[in-house]
C-alpha cells in the first residue's frame, strides 16, 4: 500500500499556540515571560545561596542545588521555541532540533523524579535514624547518587528518541504544542511504533511511577515515626522539614499524572485541554519549588534576607 504525504526525511514540523487567540499571542506570552522569569531567576537564587553559604554545604542542600539546576534545565529547554511562537511568530521546527528538545524536556523530568526520590530518603533517615543520618548520608553516596540521577533519563531515553529519526510521518506535521513532546511526535508516524509506545511506557513505569510508590512508602515511615514521638509539638516540628519536599512533589507529579491521563484518555478532549496541562506540567514547578522553598525554608529564607541587606534573626531555628 501506498502512503500518501508522507514525508520521509528532516521533516519540519509546525508547532502551535493556543488556537484561536493567535490576534492576543503577544499578551499570552506575558504570563510565560513572567514563569520563565520567576523559575530562571528563582532557581539561580537558590544556588547562588547554597554556594555561598558554607553551613548550607551538607547533603539536604546538595540535592536542593540538583533540584534547582533540573528546574533550569527544563525551563531552557522550552523557552527558545515558546518565545519563537508568541514574540516572533515562527512556528517551524526542524526534526534535528525536534529530537534534542523532547531529550531535553523527557530527561529532565525524569531528573526531576529521580531527585525528588533522593530527597524524601534524605527527609526518611533524618526523621526515622536521626542518630544514623551522617553515617547513612554522607558525601560520596550523594554524589554517586546524582551522577545516577543525571545518567538515568537521557542513557534510558537514547533509543526511543534516535529511533523517531526511521519513520516516516504523515501530513500535516502539526503539533499541538509550543515544543516538541514523544508522544506527540510518535502519532504523527504513518507505520507500526508498538515498539516505542511499549517502550516509552515502560520507561514511565519502572521509572517515573516507581519513584513515585518510594516516595510514597517514605512519607508512610516518616508518618508512622512522627506519629509515635510524645510530644505534638514535637511531631508538628518533625514534620516541617519535609513540608516544603511534599509540596514539591506534589508540584511535579499532580500535573504529570494528569497530563498523562489526558494523552492516554482524553483523545477527544478539546485541544485547549491538551495545551493546558502540558503547560501547567513544564512551567509550574520550575516556578514554583524556588518559591516553596524560600517561603518555607527558614534557612534559605534567612540567606534571602542577608543578601537583599535586611537583618538577619540568628534567634531562629534551622529547619
Amino acid at each position: 500500500m501506498v502512503l500518501s504525504n508522507v514525508t520521509h526525511f528532516s521533516p519540519m514540523f509546525y508547532l502551535s499556540s493556543f488556537p484561536g487567540l493567535e490576534a492576543f499571542k503577544h499578551w499570552i506570552f506575558i504570563p510565560f515571560f513572567l514563569m520563565y522569569l520567576v523559575a530562571i531567576s528563582g532557581n539561580c537564587l537558590i544556588l547562588m545561596i547554597i554556594k555561598r553559604s558554607p553551613r548550607l554545604h551538607t547533603p539536604m542542600y546538595h540535592l536542593l542545588s540538583l533540584l534547582a539546576l533540573t528546574d533550569l534545565g527544563l525551563s531552557v529547554s522550552t523557552l527558545p521555541t515558546t518565545v519563537g511562537i508568541f514574540w516572533f511568530n515562527y512556528h517551524n521546527i526542524y526534526f534535528g532540533a525536534c529530537q534534542i528538545q523532547m531529550f531535553c524536556i523527557h530527561s529532565f523530568s525524569f531528573m526531576e523524579s529521580a531527585v525528588l526520590l533522593a530527597m524524601s530518603f534524605d527527609r526518611f533517615v533524618a526523621i526515622c535514624h536521626p542518630l544514623r543520618y551522617s553515617v547513612i548520608i554522607t558525601g560520596k553516596r550523594v554524589i554517586r547518587a546524582g551522577l545516577c540521577i543525571i545518567l538515568r533519563g537521557p542513557v534510558a531515553l537514547i533509543p526511543i528518541v534516535l529511533l523517531l529519526k526511521a519513520f516516516p510521518y504523515c501530513e500535516p506535521l502539526v503539533l499541538s504544542h509550543s515544543f516538541c513532546l514523544h508522544q506527540e511526535v510518535i502519532h504523527l508516524a504513518c507505520v507500526d511504533t508498538t515498539f516505542n509506545n511499549l517502550y516509552g511506557l515502560s520507561l514511565v513505569v519502572f521509572t517515573v511511577m516507581t519513584d513515585l510508590v518510594f516516595i510514597a512508602l517514605s512519607y508512610g515511615f516518616i508518618l508512622h515515626t512522627v506519629a509515635g514521638l510524645a510530644s505534638q509539638e514535637e511531631q508538628i516540628r518533625a514534620f516541617q522539614t519535609c513540608t516544603s519536599h511534599l509540596c514539591a512533589v506534589l508540584v511535579f507529579f499532580v500535573p504529570m499524572a494528569g497530563l498523562s491521563l489526558v494523552h492516554r484518555f482524553g483523545k477527544h478532549a478539546p485541544p485547549a485541554v491538551h495545551l493546558l496541562m502540558a503547560n501547567i506540567y513544564l512551567f509550574v514547578p520550575p516556578m514554583l519549588n524556588p518559591v516553596i522553598y524560600s517561603i518555607k525554608t527558614r534557612e534559605i529564607r534567612r540567606e534571602i534576607t542577608k543578601l537583599v541587606g535586611f537583618r538577619k534573626d540568628n534567634s531562629e531555628p534551622w529547619v
